[in-house]
C-alpha cells in the first residue's frame, strides 16, 4: 500500500468521524490535486434531510469551486466506503482521474461490488481505481456505527 494513499485515506476517515458524531452513516471523502486537499465532505443525509448530501457529492462541489471548473482532471478522490450509483456517476461526470476506496459496499457499491460504473467502457470517461486502502479501519467504523444503531433501536423498543 502506498503511503500517500494511506495519508489521504486517514483524512477521509477524519471526515467520516464528523458524520459519526452527527449520528450519520460514517462516510468521509477528500479530493486531492497536486498533493493538496481541495475538497472535503462527509455524509449528512439525515442532518440536511437531503438525498444528495453524500460525502463524495459535497467534496466534488467544494473541489469544483476551488478549481473553478466542473472538470476535476488530475484529481484523486479518497472515500471510506465504495461509492453508490449516484456518487459513482458524479465521479465519472467530473472526469476524476483516480478513486481510492477504503472498504467495499456489497449491497450498493458501484466501484466493483454490484456494478463498476467507474470503469464502464461505454462511457466517455473511466477512472483508475484502487480499493482496500485502510480497509480494516474503514470497515470497523461502519460496523461499530451499525452495531450501536441496532443496540439503540433495541433499547428504544424495550422501553
Amino acid at each position: 500500500m502506498n503511503s500517500v494513499d494511506e495519508k489521504f485515506m486517514k483524512e477521509a476517515i477524519k471526515q467520516a468521524g464528523k458524520a459519526y458524531a452527527l449520528n450519520e452513516t460514517p462516510i468521509g471523502c477528500v479530493i486531492v490535486y497536486e498533493g493538496r486537499i481541495i475538497g472535503r465532505g462527509y455524509n449528512r443525509r439525515n442532518t440536511d434531510k437531503n438525498t444528495l448530501a453524500h460525502a463524495e457529492i459535497t467534496a466534488i462541489r467544494k473541489a469544483s469551486r476551488k478549481m473553478g471548473d466542473w472538470r476535476l482532471e488530475g484529481c484523486t478522490l479518497y472515500v471510506t466506503l465504495e461509492p453508490c450509483p449516484m456518487c459513482a456517476g458524479a465521479i465519472v461526470q467530473s472526469r476524476m482521474d483516480r478513486v481510492v476506496v477504503g472498504c467495499m459496499n456489497p449491497k450498493a457499491g458501484c466501484a466493483g461490488s454490484v456494478l463498476n460504473v467507474l470503469q464502464t467502457e461505454g462511457f466517455n470517461h473511466q477512472t483508475e481505481l484502487t480499493t482496500g486502502v485502510c480497509g480494516g479501519e474503514c470497515s470497523s467504523m461502519m460496523k461499530s456505527f451499525f452495531r450501536e444503531l441496532r443496540e439503540a433501536k433495541k433499547k428504544k423498543k424495550n422501553l
